[in-house]
């Protein structure tokens, strides 16, 4: 009943009554085929999320282009790491926190792999390819010889099960392994205990293990209300990554059988065996032909040149366009995907790179740093107060504000540093931005660099060392040169 008041509510939209609405809600003969699905984001994830992860990382594991935007998206969102500057008004205490912070980081792996900011590259290849990733907080004992009894450890998407959904005693509900309590709030996370698909580590297959959810960091980028689960954003190339990928190993493959061939020779009667061909072994006739080499053909017989069919003047474009179209879904710029500098310029290079940064920019601060960077941050503070490695006067009754942090990525270079850096200079010199503030922009603390120009101006005057061009002496200074004084 319902269905039918529907089609007749949109065939009477579609008709002359209603000329001119939306075109893209209509039926007509174009769109006639066009049934999109009306279901959540996390229904689709629950049917296709584990294929469309597996065949991204199947992707970047053999195709050199998916293997190169997820190393350009991982260098520019993380580079040489995001680092914290502590907001702590007291300076010494504000340096103890930074020299804790920086002995921590090489600690930070549970697996021993890398430090935090190894983690945090991992962590942005991992949301690229599967659109998610955990990490666990691991308290550790204080004989473990930590600088701060605290690590972290990194679990891939499968190891959440997406097809773990029940109704628990007390009103809790697990939806993709993820248990909510009765006002919505994440209590638990249910983890596999190993990987399913990792057949090197045959115990514990299927169990599984509850985690509380303030011992785990789910890293997501949303980009539905009420998403769950994180979907790949290699899910809108994957199709034409593979199948470019099937185009040009077909071509080489024929290009690679039509090079094998040299000449053919034609014969009136090709039952009689030739005296200089010799048997493959398959039945076919074959002749090697050497530099100078002289070869006497029988009557009848005719000689072929080999020309096998070039790819085209349209190769080059095809594939020009698209890679575009790749590049256009994961977000990636053309040269980044390709290594293709040829159709790059110093002006359209910059314009396509300001928009790339922006958007990496966004990423940084909304899933990199609110997700994974604050909450590593609270909890390593916490831990190293109540273990004795930091000493801050009042910071349970003050714990936000000496919590506080700013989050500095790396600096962005460009082709022309010298335009740049004389750029910053007049706008530091014209009041529009401050040292602090361009230090800032380059992943620089303020405090520590000025800190550290002091120091190396006391050492090198203690060693009378002289560096640079020496300062302006002011006029009537009686050092002041001469200027009539002979070179």
């Amino acid at each position: 009943m319902l269905g039918s008041v529907r089609r007749r509510l949109g065939a009477w939209i579609g008709g002359s009554w209603f000329w001119g609405g939306f075109e893209a809600g209509q039926g007509n003969r174009r769109l006639k085929s066009f049934q999109a699905t009306r279901a959540h984001l996390n229904t689709l994830i629950a049917a296709a999320g584990p294929d469309i992860t597996a065949r991204a990382r199947y992707l970047v594991r053999n195709n050199g282009y998916a293997a190169n935007a997820i190393e350009s998206w991982a260098g520019n969102v993380v580079g040489a790491g995001i680092k914290p500057s502590s907001l702590i008004g007291d300076s010494k205490q504000k340096a103890a926190v930074q020299k804790l912070w920086l002995a921590w980081t090489d600690d930070s792996d549970a697996e021993g792999l890398t430090d935090f900011y190894g983690q945090q590259r991992r962590a942005a290849r991992e949301v690229f390819i599967a659109g998610e990733v955990f990490f666990r907080f691991r308290p550790r004992r204080p004989e473990d010889g930590l600088a701060v009894p605290l690590q972290l450890q990194m679990l891939p998407s499968e190891m959440l099960p997406l097809n773990r959904n029940e109704d628990l005693p007390g009103g809790n509900v697990i939806r993709q392994g993820i248990e909510f309590d009765a006002i919505g709030r994440r209590v638990a996370y249910w983890f596999l205990r190993r990987h399913p698909g990792d057949l090197t580590d045959p115990g514990m297959a299927g169990e599984l293990t509850r985690v509380p959810a303030d011992d785990i960091i789910h890293v997501i980028d949303p980009v539905d209300a009420g998403q769950l689960r994180g979907v790949s954003r290699f899910a809108p190339a994957i199709v034409k990554l593979f199948l470019l990928d099937q185009y040009d190993d077909a071509e080489l493959d024929r290009k690679k059988v039509a090079a094998m061939y040299a000449l053919f020779v034609t014969t009136p009667s090709p039952g009689e065996p030739f005296d200089i061909a010799e048997d493959s072994g398959s039945g076919d006739r074959l002749m090697d032909v050497q530099p100078g080499q002289v070869v006497m053909l029988e009557p009848g017989e005719q000689i072929q040149t080999s020309a096998p069919a070039d790819v085209g003047g349209s190769y080059e474009a095809f594939q020009y366009r698209t890679l575009l179209q790749i590049s256009a879904a994961l977000g990636v710029p053309y040269a980044y995907l390709s290594n293709d500098m040829l159709k790059a310029n110093y002006s359209n290079s910059r314009l396509a790179l300001l928009e790339f940064r922006r958007r990496i920019e966004a990423w940084q601060h909304a899933v990199m740093v609110h997700q994974l960077c604050r909450p590593v941050w609270q909890r390593w503070m916490d831990m190293a107060v109540m273990s004795g490695a930091l000493t801050i006067p009042g910071y349970e009754k003050a714990r936000a504000l000496a919590q506080s942090c700013s989050w500095l990525p790396p600096k962005w270079d460009w082709v022309d540093p010298m335009k740049d850096a004389r750029a910053e200079i007049e706008q530091i010199d014209a009041g529009l931005k401050s040292r602090t503030q361009a230090l800032a922009e380059r992943g620089f603390d303020a405090e520590q660099v000025d800190a550290e120009i002091a120091a190396d101006k006391a050492r090198e005057k203690s060693l009378g060392l002289v560096f640079g061009s020496p300062p302006p002496v002011p006029p009537g200074d009686p050092n002041a040169a001469d200027p009539a004084a002979p070179n």
